[in-house]
């Protein structure tokens, strides 16, 4: 994976050449000390604010919450499959590092939680310890992104239509740097167009779904394995 990283809690690489994820900051950090952009995607620079990512459950309940908004442990645990229990737990510790933040009080002991920032970010050039944690990050989430993409591989048959209007595509070309930039930048564009749908559901149009789009952008180590 590319040293640096952008997701989506779908997932979805960054121009800046970092991997993003939609939402996080250090421990018990202010809003003042979170690097967070104009574009509200967060910057992460300390390894514990990645090791506090990297576990299957937090991740699953920062996806959850980007795709569909404020919800309870309870709610959150019915919908990935963990007690409330453990939800609140985990809700915890990403409020702990700034991730998520309660949405204000719910009917009677309701008490939903949200996302804080938009996306985040996380580069592994950086100090042995950054690098570690980065990378332990990043194969966590490529290897949800695969588990996901294989879950539909199983079931594409059952839709035709969906099939036919999604795949996957690859392609070797010669680039620089700036190049390469640039074509992650245009990628990254053209999905920003719909991401004002995620938070208004409104805004969503008839035989819409969620859609995950992964973009992986590497120089080939060893060009004689073509």
């Amino acid at each position: 994976m590319s040293p640096a990283t952008t997701a989506t809690p779908a997932a979805l690489p960054d121009p800046a050449g970092e991997e993003r994820r939609d939402t996080p900051a250090g421990e018990n950090a202010s809003p003042s000390e979170r690097r967070t952009g104009g574009d509200g995607i967060r910057e992460l620079t300390a390894a514990q604010e990645m090791r506090a990512l990297t576990h299957p459950v937090r991740l699953a309940l920062l996806e959850l919450l980007s795709l569909e908004g404020p919800m309870t442990a309870t709610e959150a645990g019915e919908r990935i499959g963990e007690s409330p229990t453990t939800c609140s737990f985990h809700l915890r510790q990403l409020a702990k590092y700034g991730f998520v933040e309660e949405a204000g009080r719910g009917a009677g002991r309701r008490r939903p939680w949200k996302l804080v920032d938009r996306g985040l970010s996380f580069s592994g050039i950086g100090d042995e310890e950054q690098s570690v944690a980065a990378s332990e990050l990043s194969n966590m989430l490529l290897e949800r992104w695969l588990a996901r993409y294989r879950s539909w591989q199983q079931v594409q048959h059952l839709d035709p239509e969906w099939a036919h209007a999604t795949g996957t595509s690859e392609s070797a070309v010669f680039l620089t740097k700036e190049e390469a930039v640039e074509v992650r930048e245009q990628v990254a564009a053209i999905l920003r167009r719909y991401e004002p749908r995620r938070a208004d559901p409104a805004a969503r149009p008839e035989g819409s779904r969620p859609v995950e789009a992964v973009l992986l952008v590497h120089p080939i180590v060893d060009a004689h394995s073509l």
